[in-house]
């Protein structure tokens, strides 16, 4: 997918598995609070090829 990847840390359940293909508004797994993390939270990440960058200029495009 043109080098990119995302990453989602701290999840309490995965609701897909790696390398399925999403869509928009599909449920990839639910909220959680692992390892040291101090309250739940998700830890998104977006990366292209292999680095990670802003996601910002990526989670509003339609």
């Amino acid at each position: 997918w043109g080098g990119f990847t995302t990453v989602y840390c701290h999840l309490s359940k995965f609701a897909v598995r790696a390398g399925q293909k999403i869509k928009r508004g599909d449920v990839i797994g639910y909220v959680g609070q692992t390892g040291k993390a101090l309250g739940p939270h998700v830890h998104y990440e977006v990366r292209r090829n292999g680095k990670a960058v802003n996601p910002y200029q990526y989670i509003l495009e339609e």
